[in-house]
């Protein structure tokens, strides 16, 4: 039997998916500082999970794949001083720059 995803017990949890593409040559570098990421934001309160995923096809493309408790969570998480310092850094290493870190908010319906 699979193991349940975080909204198959509280659809009210809020998923986001956070898509960037790294520019050439930048790959090692973002993945460098995506993964960074992920242990302080996993401290964070109202964090259920944060993912960090590449593409099979394409070592340049990141996904984070995350759950939060409420969207007061996320715009919490939104200000922290580690996410703040690396929204600084996007036009050094995404196509598009701050334009090219796509987020979709999304609630699971079934």
């Amino acid at each position: 039997m699979p193991t349940p995803t975080p909204t198959e017990n509280d659809r009210t949890l809020l998923t986001v998916v956070a898509r960037m593409t790294a520019l050439p040559g930048k790959e090692q570098e973002l993945r460098a500082e995506l993964e960074q990421l992920v242990e302080p934001t996993l401290a964070e309160d109202g964090v259920v999970n944060y993912d960090l995923h590449v593409a099979v096809d394409d070592p340049a493309t990141f996904v984070f794949y995350e759950n939060w408790q409420s969207p007061g969570h996320l715009e919490a998480h939104l200000g922290n001083s580690h996410l703040v310092e690396f929204a600084g850094k996007l036009d050094e290493y995404l196509v598009g720059g701050s334009d090219g870190l796509v987020i979709t908010q999304l609630q699971r319906i079934k």
